[in-house]
């Protein structure tokens, strides 16, 4: 399987081109940008692309379609029906927990909400696209527009994500790959939502609301996310910026 990544300077985001092999036809995941490595790599390749998969709708994943179509204009354009109208360059939808055939390989939508409603995640050949509900060493925040419920997110990483092979390779839709066994030993969420390191109980204060910090977690930018708790009992997921601490 051919497989080439591109990641954006700024937010940091993936675009991937994928292929079955040299010659053949090939869609992309997400169209972030920069695009120009990923049309070299089409050349270099001899491929045809025919479909872009949309992990979601925001903008660093979706801003540079219009290249893509300007060059294909036949190619097909498929996100979450929830977050058709969100994109207005889609073509169509994808359904979640269905098979489509796209760039010679068979793609399964998986449904990983959390982030987005409509958040799917692309598994092919032994790889899952996760969008931006896993990270290496990181989870995805709620409080994005579009986002749904800390539960979501909680269900789709441990009871979806982590449910599939260990040696199922990561690839998120902000910087480093990584794989299901990796995250599931050392991503510092994944270990507390597991039991095996204890949550904290540090008073703070999150988007200006008194709240209890139960994980300061790394974040794929270099920063933090935050994982935090509200006096009603609610968990929720913020950027860690948005966190003061008391001490």
């Amino acid at each position: 399987m051919i497989l080439e990544r591109s990641m954006h300077p700024k937010f940091l985001s993936n675009t991937y081109l994928v292929a079955a092999e040299d010659g053949g036809e090939a869609f992309f995941v997400d169209a972030g940008g920069p695009m120009e490595p990923l049309f070299e790599a089409v050349e270099r390749h001899g491929l045809t692309p025919t479909h872009v998969l949309l992990t979601h709708h925001h903008y660093d994943h979706v801003s540079e379609v219009g290249q893509i179509l300007e060059r294909w204009p036949d190619a097909q354009v498929l996100i979450h029906p929830a977050e058709r109208d969100e994109v207005a360059t889609a073509t169509g939808t994808m359904e979640p927990n269905t098979t489509l055939h796209a760039g010679g390989l068979d793609v399964q939508t998986i449904p990983i909400p959390g982030h987005t409603a409509g958040m799917l995640g692309l598994l092919v050949e032994g790889n899952v696209f996760t969008g931006d509900t896993l990270f290496k060493n990181s989870v995805g925040g709620v409080r994005a527009p579009g986002s749904t419920s800390y539960a979501d997110l909680k269900s789709s990483i441990m009871d979806t994500l982590m449910a599939l092979p260990p040696e199922t390779v990561i690839q998120p839709g902000h910087t480093d790959p990584s794989t299901v066994a990796e995250e599931f030993d050392n991503n510092s969420f994944i270990r507390v939502w597991r039991g095996l390191d204890p949550e904290g109980d540090e008073p703070a204060k999150a988007l200006g609301e008194d709240a209890t910090l139960i994980l300061l977690g790394d974040d794929y930018d270099g920063g933090h996310k935050a994982w935090v708790r509200w006096p009603d009992g609610r968990d929720d997921i913020v950027p860690g910026s948005k966190v003061e601490r008391s001490a």
